[in-house]
């Protein structure tokens, strides 16, 4: 298998995250932590049904692995997340010592990992992660219009 093949295998993992939290009523964004080529951990948006602005997919997984790890470094894991990493994530995915991040479609709004900012590669900051961008792009940035659409109608 090639490294993109298994970028795109692991990305259909979170995407189905992503649709867990579209079931809710959540943005659908999904994460899956990968480690020695397994699924080690999944997450998906929950602020809306939380009513807290933490509950984003990726800081929910790196909780819920440094609590399984006994441990804050989480060094051997690959984080892949449907949308772009907000600054409060790509921060906590730096703070946690990710070394690769592998995301879907970009974030105008709020993208922290290439798009608004970058902070994985701030050469100011003691930790740097590689960041794989756009796999599977259109179909995460699908998931997401095809949800604000929804909103906007009034049907979520």
């Amino acid at each position: 298998m090639t490294c993109e093949e298994r970028d795109e295998k692991w990305m259909r993992e979170a995407l189905a995250e992503a649709a867990k939290a579209a079931s809710e009523g959540e943005v659908p964004i999904g994460a899956v932590a990968i480690s020695r080529d397994e699924i080690v951990g999944r997450a998906h948006n929950v602020r809306e049904r939380t009513n807290n602005p933490l509950g984003h997919a990726e800081l929910l997984l790196i909780e819920q692995l440094a609590r399984g790890a006994g441990s804050w470094r989480l060094d051997e894991i690959e984080i892949y997340v449907t949308c772009e990493p907000c600054l409060m994530c790509a921060g906590a995915m730096l703070q946690a010592r990710i070394p690769r991040c592998v995301y879907g479609c970009a974030d105008p709004k709020a993208g922290a990992v290439g798009t608004l900012y970058d902070v994985s590669n701030d050469p100011r900051l003691n930790h740097r992660i590689e960041v794989v961008r756009g796999v599977l792009a259109e179909e995460c940035g699908r998931a997401l219009s095809a949800f604000f659409r929804k909103v906007r109608k009034g049907e979520i």
